[in-house]
């Protein structure tokens, strides 16, 4: 599926209703990872029901225990297409006898994206079909590659308008989930900071409370090149592989557990309660400069 005007071309697979491609018709260059599995083989998945990992890969659920997969099923399923235009596309997963043995809500997840001029617009809708509260988090994971063939981090930094600086935690590297109790900070110059392996040592850096509403990954010498605006996402990921050419910026409505986190999906903290028949939606832009 593809979406185009005259500025960007966009490429959708019904796999996952996920971004494979962005493509800058004016700088002939592509913008979004692509997904080579030397490094990455993925380039913008959807993360759902569970964005990152749960501790000890299972989650309880009104008192019953279902596994889990890191980042949940929705980024290898098999999305239907509702309907699409030139610049606008929609699709839908609906919940399955396969989906509810490991997560038995009924539900319905619709994927919009909508193109216009050098914005892409991501939108989710999850719909509750049960007839009970349903509980989920749901996230974006968009891998932005470097435009030059021999560029690295240290080409790149990092831009976060309006702020003098910003707090992470880090992951557990054994169980891959979320350690808030120690928090580091991440110092800005003049709202920037530079882009280095050395940030990514140790996975995912995680801002929560709410901390970002607008990153951009610019030049070294300031010049934006791709942006993302996420006004109201209480949770952010910046994440990278070893000497990978790209940088994830994920939007997160919730995130991963918190270490030891063994409780009912209902006290998680950040987790979606989404009532029944009611729907949730959510979205963010990705902006090419």
């Amino acid at each position: 599926m593809k979406l185009e005007n005259q500025f960007l071309c966009v490429e959708i697979a019904e796999l996952g209703a996920e971004v494979v491609r962005i493509f800058d018709r004016q700088k002939n260059t592509d913008v979004l990872w692509e997904g080579d599995p030397a490094y990455w083989k993925r380039h913008s998945p959807v993360l759902f029901p569970n964005v990152g990992k749960t501790f000890s890969s299972q989650v309880l659920i009104e008192g019953n225990t279902f596994p889990t997969v890191q980042h949940g099923f929705a980024r290898d399923s098999v999305f239907t297409c509702v309907s699409s235009s030139g610049e606008e596309v929609l699709f839908c997963l609906s919940s399955s006898e396969d989906t509810k043995k490991v997560y038995p809500y009924e539900f319905e997840l619709y994927i919009r994206y909508v193109l216009m001029g050098k914005e892409l617009t991501v939108e989710w809708q999850v719909k509750n079909c049960s007839d009970r509260n349903m509980y989920f988090t749901i996230g974006g994971h968009p891998a932005f590659r470097f435009a030059g063939k021999d560029e690295k981090k240290e080409d790149y930094l990092l831009k976060f308008p309006g702020k003098e600086a910003l707090t992470y935690i880090l992951v557990d590297p054994e169980t891959g989930t979320g350690v808030p109790d120690r928090t580091y900070p991440l110092e800005l110059e003049e709202e920037m900071c530079p882009v280095t392996e050395e940030m990514f040592l140790r996975d995912a850096l995680i801002f929560d409370e709410g901390q970002i509403g607008e990153v951009w990954l610019c030049r070294k010498d300031g010049t934006p090149y791709v942006g993302m605006r996420c006004k109201g996402f209480p949770s952010f990921g910046i994440w990278s592989v070893k000497d990978a050419p790209f940088v994830c910026l994920e939007p997160w409505q919730g995130r991963c557990d918190n270490i030891g986190f063994a409780e009912e999906i209902s006290r998680k903290p950040g987790v979606v309660e989404l009532p029944k028949n009611e729907i949730f939606i959510k979205s963010y832009q990705i902006i090419v400069a």
